[in-house]
């Protein structure tokens, strides 16, 4: 009944919403971006900063994208997965969370870390994220960095690296996984992230359906092959796996998917 009623709330939402959604097919960033309004709008931080700070303080159980939700919804392979880390860390974790907003996935995630000897969530984001995190939203566990090696500079060495549904936002992602492979960062894990279902990198604008905020901005459906192939020089797969969410390109229907990496010996 519960799949029933998801398949009738999803088909429902893709009728309403089908202005929406990712379109197109660019050949470089600059000519996406030149048509796109972009995320660095100051009403997309105000929605999330207000729904994370309700959160925060138990006034609402679960957001994601400046909505707020009566449940939470887990990514079960993504928390098995900080667990069984946290458990060969003698019962401590500790993240760095590539472009994790204000706390999306460690406030997800909290009920089933607390019992852990020790946590450091560490979020990398744009600047004005950073600023209205340390102000309203950080706390012992969590803090805000612009940078990897900021995070690292203040809180040591990290156990995983975290990327969660934000290499297709990224202008170039292939270098910026190149990059923080050099971190030696002993985990990684890309976490319900959408990709091209045909070989190559598509280059897309999405148009966010006006619920959410009011935005578009060019969208990567990368070619998964390629980011794996990136990344095994220096990480090993430990197991892949396919997240729940979805989307429509072009009529298709295609699911989010996760995989999790341990640095090379």
């Amino acid at each position: 009944m519960d799949k029933l009623v998801q398949y009738i709330k999803r088909f429902y939402l893709r009728i309403k919403y089908y202005r929406y959604g990712w379109k197109g097919n660019y050949a470089d960033w600059k000519e996406a971006e030149a048509q796109c309004g972009g995320y660095y709008a100051d009403n997309i931080l105000e929605k999330v900063k207000a729904a994370t700070i309700k959160v925060k303080n138990g006034e609402a159980v679960y957001e994601r994208d400046s909505m707020l939700f009566d449940a939470i919804e887990y990514s079960w392979p993504l928390l098995t997965n900080l667990l069984l880390i946290a458990g060969k860390k003698n019962n401590s974790l500790s993240v760095i969370d590539f472009g994790g907003s204000l706390g999306s996935s460690y406030f997800q995630n909290r009920l089933y870390l607390n019992h852990l000897k020790e946590v450091k969530w560490s979020i990398v984001e744009q600047k004005s994220f950073v600023a209205a995190g340390k102000k309203e939203i950080a706390g012992e566990q969590l803090d805000f960095f612009e940078t990897t090696d900021a995070a690292i500079e203040k809180r040591g060495q990290h156990d995983v690296l975290l990327l969660s549904c934000v290499l297709p936002y990224i202008e170039n992602p292939f270098e910026l996984l190149a990059t923080l492979a050099e971190k030696n960062i002993p985990y990684l894990i890309i976490e319900n992230t959408y990709f091209n279902p045909m070989p190559g990198s598509r280059l897309t604008i999405q148009k966010v359906p006006p619920v959410y905020y009011d935005a578009t901005y060019p969208a990567w459906f990368l070619d998964y092959d390629q980011v794996v192939s990136v990344l095994n020089k220096q990480y090993q797969m430990l197991t892949e796996y396919t997240n729940d969410q979805i989307l429509y390109l072009e009529g298709k229907m295609l699911f989010y998917k996760g995989f999790v990496m341990k640095k090379k010996t």
